[in-house]
């Protein structure tokens, strides 16, 4: 019925869904992100009706004038901000995204973060492996408790709202957050505060944990002169994007001692990392793997396939990006 592209092997749940509904579907066999002339030219092969991009995909005009045939760009991602929204605007393209899907798996892994930095996990496991351990010691490996600690949410949206739930109820934290709006339930569930400046909350935060969309207005959310008004004691963990913190002046703060520790899933210049990051014992770092679990990244396998699927068959997708 149709030609379907997909940028990168997905799990097959939504190749064979789309399959099902009788498109034929084309997969690059590159393992690994398509540079922008690959994508352009993987475009141009054929008259495709519609694509499955990832986040790791520039998509503009360029882009969208390699493929004119295709009329929707199905998002492999939550974010969108690979996507350039006036170009698809302007070249009537719709936008989809796999909303809501992750929300509970990048939860728990920013909690798995939080406690193994603070509890020095990482460390002590590399420590022993080493062959280093020689028996108990009192002052070995000393880490920090979370029961009773202020936990600083940067954006309390669903992500934010069920990292909430699992710190306070599970951890025993207070919570306190910051967002563009006021949002009375994770006030009425949780006891949360809310704290309409980030400075503000920066200053009385144990754990500060970011979970905003990459905007101009978050870039660099977190900088110099921010880490400078966190508790020398404090950890930050980034699960959202590289981009909202300014990696050099983490590197420098965790080297420092300005703050205690980082867990950091997402970097600012991907896959690159910045200077000296991966030589400093306080930080965790992952790549990029918050979403990874075979539950979530089936769905959003399905949840991409079928927006795609929906768009073909004349109707309009459940998560349709607005273009406005």
């Amino acid at each position: 019925m149709a030609l379907v592209y997909i940028t990168r092997h997905i799990p097959d749940i939504g190749i064979n869904l789309l399959r099902a509904a009788g498109h034929t579907v084309d997969v690059s066999t590159k393992d690994g992100v398509l540079t922008p002339a690959e994508l352009i030219t993987a475009l141009k092969a054929k008259p495709y009706d519609a694509v499955i991009s990832l986040l790791t995909d520039t998509i503009n005009k360029e882009v969208f004038d390699a493929v004119p045939t295709a009329k929707i760009f199905a998002n492999y991602a939550v974010g969108y901000n690979n996507i350039t929204l006036s170009d698809a605007k302007d070249a009537g393209v719709t936008i989809t995204n796999t909303p809501g899907v992750l929300t509970d798996t990048v939860a728990e892994f920013t909690i798995a973060l939080m406690l193994a930095v603070a509890k020095r996990i990482p460390e002590s496991d590399a420590f022993t492996r080493k062959g280093m351990y020689e028996g108990w010691g009192p002052e070995l490996f000393l880490g920090s408790d979370l029961k009773g600690k202020t936990l600083g949410i940067l954006g309390a949206g669903r992500i934010g709202y069920e990292v909430a739930r699992r710190a306070g109820l599970g951890l025993g934290m207070k919570i306190a957050y910051y967002d563009v709006n006021q949002m009375p339930q994770i006030e009425n569930d949780f006891g949360a505060v809310f704290v309409p400046e980030v400075n503000d909350l920066l200053k009385i935060a144990d754990v500060v944990t970011i979970h905003v969309p990459l905007l101009p207005t978050t870039e660099h959310l977190l900088n110099a002169e921010r880490f400078a008004l966190m508790k020398p004691s404090a950890y930050l963990i980034n699960t959202s994007r590289g981009p909202v913190v300014d990696e050099d002046a983490l590197v420098v703060a965790l080297k420092n001692g300005v703050i205690r520790g980082a867990g950091i899933d997402v970097f600012e210049h991907e896959p690159k990392l910045a200077h000296g990051l991966v030589d400093l014992p306080n930080v965790i770092i992952t790549p990029h793997i918050a979403s990874a679990s075979d539950e979530t990244r089936n769905k959003m396998s399905e949840m991409a396939a079928q927006n795609a699927i929906d768009f073909l068959a004349g109707e309009v997708p459940d998560n349709v990006v607005a273009l406005d």
